[in-house]
């Protein structure tokens, strides 16, 4: 709540941004978006409850003309590529400066992406129309619908089945279900090593308190 309030204050002493929400996960900034329609929204990658990713997905489909810069503590291609597809317009590390995250926010209102300036060397450095293509294979996932990567978060996060059911409203049979269907998929049959993927996958990020069974 204080880095918000604080980076509310610089923000907002730029004198041309505004800013007309904050959420405190990932579920209250799909909520958010669908009301408060904003032009540009900064989204943290590790939001508990919904995590940023899963949050651009959702909010992008609900308010498509809503500009989406995303915070990250990862800086590989696998998770800038990951995110991108998604529909996001910029990426920045969270060791950026507030100078920078300022200059962000303008670019891509404007309709530009945009990138850390260590993310944007790198990808001037390739071609520009695949991101170092032996790298990233290295490092994709498998596929998992929306309701799979809100399950996964929460288990990763230590929920049981009766409180993951409660969040998303929805049967503890349903989430089993979920929960059959991601060890499948994943090939992961125990809860610690879901953990781990979730992680790995920048679905959590390992600083996220998570309690593993």
């Amino acid at each position: 709540m204080i880095v918000r309030e604080g980076l509310r204050s610089i923000l907002e002493a730029e004198g041309d941004i505004e800013v007309v929400g904050q959420a405190q996960d990932g579920r209250q900034a799909v909520e958010l978006a669908k009301t408060l329609l904003p032009a540009v929204i900064v989204m943290d990658i590790a939001m508990p409850r919904l995590n940023g990713m899963e949050a651009t997905r959702q909010i992008l489909k609900s308010a498509p003309a809503t500009r989406i810069l995303i915070l990250s503590a990862h800086s590989d291609d696998a998770y800038v590529e990951q995110v991108m597809s998604l529909g996001a317009a910029g990426y920045l590390i969270k060791q950026t400066s507030l100078l920078i995250l300022a200059k962000a926010i303008r670019e891509v209102s404007k309709g530009n992406t945009f990138f850390s300036p260590s993310i944007a060397k790198r990808l001037r450095d390739k071609d520009k129309r695949s991101l170092d293509r032996e790298g990233l294979h290295a490092k994709k996932f498998p596929t998992l619908t929306s309701r799979e990567v809100e399950v996964l978060q929460l288990i990763a996060e230590g929920k049981a089945n009766k409180e993951t059911a409660a969040e998303l409203k929805i049967s503890i049979k349903t989430v089993e279900k979920h929960r059959q269907a991601l060890m499948e998929k994943l090939n992961i049959h125990d809860i610690a090593s879901l953990t781990r993927y979730a992680i790995s996958a920048g679905i959590i990020e390992s600083s996220v308190q998570v309690t593993i069974i």
